[in-house]
């Protein structure tokens, strides 16, 4: 009888916590919640900077999706922290060994709202109207952004190229080279299951070689906006997706980073 007892009111106290349980993982998925998940990575990026005495950050980049290979926009997105790495040159950057990519929520992505493909001398490379966003290959480019702090913790708009730990790029003359990173890497290496992000060699002016896929040098950021994934693909679906549902959210939620504390601020 005492053991019926305490498992029913075990019972009882657990039905009574699912609500709240409920509601802090539900927090977790909201745009407020994904603020608090980037500002933690922003400050890890400012300790990394600090601690190597190189320049570090975070990228944000959605994974290759082996369950749905032609659908960036069911994609995962991430934060992969980032370091420069001299050995390769200047402005490459390379994984922090030793820290995992952190997944953002399925229902919250970030943009940079800029895109970089074959720009012609009247393009700016800011999104602002719908032709911008109607491809997969301008939605891999918006979320693919990196943010870059200096080793003294400042914010610094710095040329960003991330490749695999071991600098080899993916060029027709490097096809036989391959690394085993396991985070960022060539395509046919992460198509093969070995990384789990394209590196950024694949832009017209690099290699005609590859398929243009929006990921090649570009400057750090210090802007974002984060967004909804479900109204981003409703509008998206029927090609407004900045008319519809963008443009909007860039008025109301564009994101800025203090320079010198690396603390997120609302523009």
């Amino acid at each position: 009888m005492e053991m019926t007892v305490v498992v029913s009111i075990v019972a009882l106290l657990a039905v009574l916590a699912m609500p709240a349980v409920r509601a802090l993982i539900g927090s977790f998925e909201t745009s407020g919640g994904a603020r608090c998940m980037i500002s933690a990575a922003l400050s890890t990026a400012r300790g990394i900077a600090a601690k190597e005495q190189h320049y570090a950050g975070v990228r944000f980049q959605k994974a290759y999706n082996p369950d749905d290979p032609d659908n960036l926009l069911n994609a995962p997105q991430y934060m992969i922290f980032i370091v420069q790495d001299t050995a390769i040159g200047a402005y490459f950057f390379r994984a922090v060994d030793g820290l995992q990519p952190i997944k953002l929520p399925e229902s919250i992505g970030v943009m940079d709202l800029r895109y970089r493909l074959d720009l012609l001398p009247s393009e700016d490379g800011v999104i602002n109207n719908n032709s911008e966003i109607i491809n997969f290959d301008f939605v891999r480019d918006t979320t693919t952004f990196s943010i870059i702090f200096s080793p003294s913790g400042k914010l610094v708009i710095h040329e960003v190229q991330v490749r695999n730990r071991n600098g080899i790029p993916d060029s027709q003359g490097e096809i036989s080279n391959r690394s085993d990173d396991d985070v960022f890497n060539k395509i046919e290496q992460v198509n093969a299951g070995i990384g789990m992000f394209y590196q950024d060699d694949y832009f017209p002016i690099s290699w005609s070689f590859y398929p243009e896929l929006g990921l090649g040098p570009e400057p750090s950021r210090n802007r974002f906006i984060i967004y909804e994934t479900e109204k981003f693909r409703q509008a998206y679906d029927v090609r407004r997706a900045w008319t519809d549902y963008l443009s909007r959210a860039a008025a109301e939620g564009m994101i800025c980073i203090n320079p010198y504390t690396g603390t997120i601020i609302n523009r």
